[in-house]
């Protein structure tokens, strides 16, 4: 007899399922405690480092091991007169937003490794001694550190699979249905979560060249956009190099520095959106040019 399509793909998630909760107790259980280990005698890395590149992997791994797992194996088991996963996966999601932690702390893992490897050969060693086990499968640490980033989309792709070959008649459907969209608002968590760490990251950078000056660092601003402009001096008809960087909230008119340290930029002008108009100008001698005026005071650039 031949297995119905939805039963199949509750199987896959099942043997998936195993193989990833092995991959969680490797990560946790044998990296993560033998590192601490020997940072612990003092031989390595701070225990500090250590902590940082696993993040909250074990919380992670007792979850799947300790409840997930075992409820996945015994709807599996009672599947003839009980043939449904969806209820199993709506108790899931909710505890799926640890992930966005384990997620936007994965770059910085994987710097701290490389880092630490080249400052502390024991530190590389030790990794290298654990990745010549057989349970490594000659795989490396960082890549099997990707493996609980990749773990949501996994879920989220079974699910969908299982919810469209349900017979509309199951009574998995509405839970199932219900499942789907819990996962899918967890996986944009996790997105989201990565893609404001993206964009602090972004602007802390663009603060850094401008001097981080204090009225001017905000973690709420956005950078639209940023590129050389002419300055155009009508008094002596000439135009001089300057630099706009052109935030949600102001306009920022800066000099580009001879002398480079720290800082690319000197902001010379400030001028805020709220008030802020631009205007073009025909201008035969200055082709491309405009005028943007603010509350502070007006300027007349030339676009390249």
């Amino acid at each position: 007899v031949q297995e119905p399509e939805e039963k199949k793909i509750a199987l896959e998630l099942l043997e998936t399922e195993q193989a990833y909760v092995n991959r969680l107790h490797l990560l946790d259980q044998i990296f993560y405690t033998e590192l601490m280990k020997e940072a612990k005698n003092g031989k390595t890395v701070p225990e500090e480092v250590v902590k940082m590149i696993f993040s909250n992997i074990s919380s992670i791994y007792q979850f799947h091991a300790k409840f997930f797992l075992p409820e996945l194996q015994k709807r599996m088991e009672d599947w003839i007169c009980n043939p449904r996963i969806g209820d199993v996966i709506q108790k899931l999601a909710p505890f799926l937003k640890m992930y966005g932690e384990y997620v936007k702390n994965f770059d910085k893992a994987v710097e701290l490794i490389t880092v630490w490897s080249e400052k502390s050969p024991p530190f590389q060693e030790l990794i290298a001694d654990i990745q010549k086990r057989k349970v490594c499968a000659n795989l490396t640490l960082q890549h099997h550190m990707l493996e609980p980033v990749q773990r949501i989309p996994r879920y989220e792709l079974l699910l969908k699979d299982y919810v469209q070959k349900l017979p509309p008649e199951s009574p998995d459907r509405d839970d199932a249905e219900k499942a789907l969209e819990m996962i899918f608002m967890v996986a944009k968590h996790s997105n989201a979560a990565i893609a404001e760490m993206e964009r602090l990251q972004n602007l802390w950078a663009v603060y850094q060249r401008l001097g981080l000056e204090d009225d001017i660092v905000d973690p709420s601003n956005e950078l639209i956009k940023e590129g050389p402009i002419q300055k155009v001096s009508t008094r002596n008809n000439s135009t001089s190099e300057k630099y706009l960087f052109l935030f949600n909230n102001m306009l920022l008119y800066c000099v580009p520095k001879v002398i480079q340290v720290g800082a690319e930029f000197q902001v010379h002008l400030r001028i805020n959106v709220d008030g802020m108009k631009v205007r073009e100008l025909n201008d035969t001698q200055f082709p491309h040019t405009f005028l943007v005026s603010g509350k502070q005071r007006t300027l007349e650039l030339q676009a390249r």
